[in-house]
């Protein structure tokens, strides 16, 4: 049996991984490979993205002294006191996320709905205590696109490559994913077709729960009836259905504590 083959385990979120100078670490999750090594002076990060064609379902952690191709770009930290402690830590993409649901949805007027959304996770790579993170890199490869009713009006978002869903249970569970439970209210006069939204995504913290999954607080969506906009309210708490959850990253951006959003009906839906 091999070295790497007896080595290899699932990698674990906020974990403090120790490794020794000549060492390397293998994380293969989402669409990435990942491969950090610890030498006396320095670190090296070294990146590969993978096929989009399957939906990877595991993390596999490798510890060695094998290095994958010299063709692979390589970026290089000076060492400061980190005691060869390295950290993988998840967070939410920087950019609002455009999510669609599995087939475009009719939610009538009064009526309400409840879409659960798996947002791709990027992740940061975090040496010593206190740490300082060297890199951040996104789990799997980010497409860009504009969400606004003209090309002058509205905001640059990622595209996500995942549907929402009105059952939980048909999110597929990744650990490179963090579940959001969204709530979209129609109190207008009229049906809603909702066939896309902005997901607020630098606006929410990650949660793990004691099966290792990461969840998000919930989302609400208020479409108003006297105006052209929606109100986002972020929830204080995780779902219920996510089970005892621990905060393990904070949100990007901060929202005053009970305020709501008001974002343009158009830069909402798009």
């Amino acid at each position: 049996m091999t070295e790497q083959t007896e080595s290899q385990r699932d990698g674990v979120w906020a974990h403090p991984y120790q490794l020794a100078s000549g060492q390397t670490q293998k994380h293969q999750l989402g669409h990435t490979q990942l491969w950090v090594t610890l030498l006396d002076l320095e670190w090296q990060v070294r990146v590969q993205n993978t096929a989009l064609g399957v939906d990877p379902e595991d993390w596999f952690e490798t510890t060695g002294h094998t290095l994958p191709s010299a063709d692979l770009a390589v970026q290089r930290f000076v060492r400061s006191n980190d005691n060869g402690v390295v950290r993988f830590n998840p967070a939410m993409a920087g950019l609002p996320t455009v999510i669609r649901p599995f087939q475009p949805l009719t939610i009538p007027a009064g009526a309400r709905c409840v879409l659960y959304v798996g947002t791709a996770l990027w992740m940061k790579v975090c040496v010593g205590d206190p740490e300082t993170e060297l890199v951040e890199l996104p789990l799997a490869p980010p497409s860009m696109t504009w969400l606004g009713r003209n090309t002058r009006e509205g905001e640059l978002c990622y595209a996500s490559s995942t549907f929402g869903r009105l059952a939980l249970e048909a999110v597929p569970k990744r650990p490179w994913r963090a579940v959001t439970p969204v709530t979209i209210i129609n109190g207008r006069e009229k049906s809603l077709l909702l066939e896309r939204f902005s997901l607020p995504t630098p606006l929410l913290s990650l949660h793990r729960n004691e099966r290792g999954q990461l969840w998000t607080p919930g989302v609400t969506v208020e479409c108003e009836t006297d105006m052209n906009s929606a109100s986002l309210h972020i929830d204080s708490s995780v779902l219920a259905e996510a089970g005892p959850c621990q905060l393990i990253t904070p949100a990007r951006e901060k929202l005053a504590r009970g305020r709501r959003l008001i974002r343009t009906f158009d830069h909402m839906f798009g």
